[in-house]
């Protein structure tokens, strides 16, 4: 049993040019909290896995030698570990100075909201909003299916989920904590039985909070804990990445939001953006992502371990 206030758990796949960045911003995050480390390995082709394990004694190392995709690979890692708080982040952030310490002093001021997030920052520090969303909904589906989404980006009415122009930079509770960083007490996470394996990848945080608002958790963010987040480090490129955001998008309308209709409002919304990358020669993830529409039209296998 470890004497860890914190377990910190991070899948790695394919991450070389980021891992020890990410590792080494560790120490001064948690200033004087204490953390274990666990790092799940999803059968890297790089060297990830070899960095860790020659340069990280203190890391615990679990190496897969399959990818068994985000959640079961979290869920696998959080199984390891053992102290109060669990904190999800991506091999692609630095944490800032104090940002782990902060957020878990965010976190016990506000007891009873089971979801804690940050604020996600580019490289040159400007905002990267990707740390929290909205939760999807009819309406959001429908601004997708229309192009809305795209054409009044970032609008607050037409492309809800977004959260409009807000920079994360004010305590806020949010519709959802992405998996980038992400700390839940543990027995929260117990109580929800971990994330969702059905989402191979994207979607099984959404999922996450939408079963604990359910059961009446309020996911909240301070815009006081902050890391540097490189998107889709670990994500191909070309469409494929759009398949598995769309497969996800699937797999959430159809576990939570009423009827057929959010389907087939996102099926119409990549139609027409494929249609439109037909026309215009720009676009090509829409088109790839319709060539290869049956690895998404129902969403991911329903199945869970």
């Amino acid at each position: 049993m470890s004497d860890a206030e914190v377990s910190i758990v991070i899948v790695l796949y394919n991450c070389q040019e980021w891992i020890r960045r990410c590792l080494d911003s560790i120490p001064a995050a948690l200033a004087d909290r204490t953390a274990e480390i666990v790092v799940v390995d999803n059968a890297s082709a790089d060297s990830s896995a070899d960095i860790v394990a020659a340069e990280y004694p203190e890391v615990m190392l679990l190496r897969n030698t399959s990818n068994l995709g985000f959640a079961g690979a979290v869920n696998q890692g959080v199984a390891a570990s053992s102290a109060p708080w669990v904190l999800l982040l991506n091999p692609d952030t630095e944490a800032q100075p104090e940002a782990f310490a902060r957020l878990l002093t965010f976190a016990e001021s506000m007891p009873g909201r089971g979801i804690y997030g940050g604020r996600t920052l580019r490289s040159d520090l400007s905002v990267e909003p990707s740390s929290c969303w909205a939760l999807p909904t009819i309406w959001s589906s429908a601004t997708f299916a229309l192009g809305l989404s795209t054409v009044f980006a970032r609008s607050r009415l037409f492309d809800p989920e977004s959260m409009g122009s807000w920079q994360r930079d004010s305590v806020r509770e949010v519709g959802m904590v992405t998996g980038c960083l992400l700390l839940t007490p543990r027995t929260v996470w117990d109580e929800l039985h971990g994330l969702d394996e059905r989402y191979f990848v994207y979607g099984e945080d959404a999922d996450f909070a939408a079963r604990a608002r359910d059961r009446g958790y309020r996911p909240t963010i301070t815009p006081d804990a902050a890391v540097i987040h490189e998107i889709g480090i670990s994500s191909a490129d070309g469409g494929s990445k759009t398949t598995l955001l769309l497969a996800g998008k699937i797999t959430y309308a159809r576990t939570h939001l009423p009827g057929p209709f959010a389907v087939y409002l996102l099926r119409v919304g990549v139609a027409l953006r494929a249609l439109g990358a037909r026309i215009t020669g720009r676009g090509t993830k829409w088109r790839v992502a319709w060539s290869r529409r049956e690895s998404w039209w129902d969403g991911f296998p329903e199945q869970r371990r």
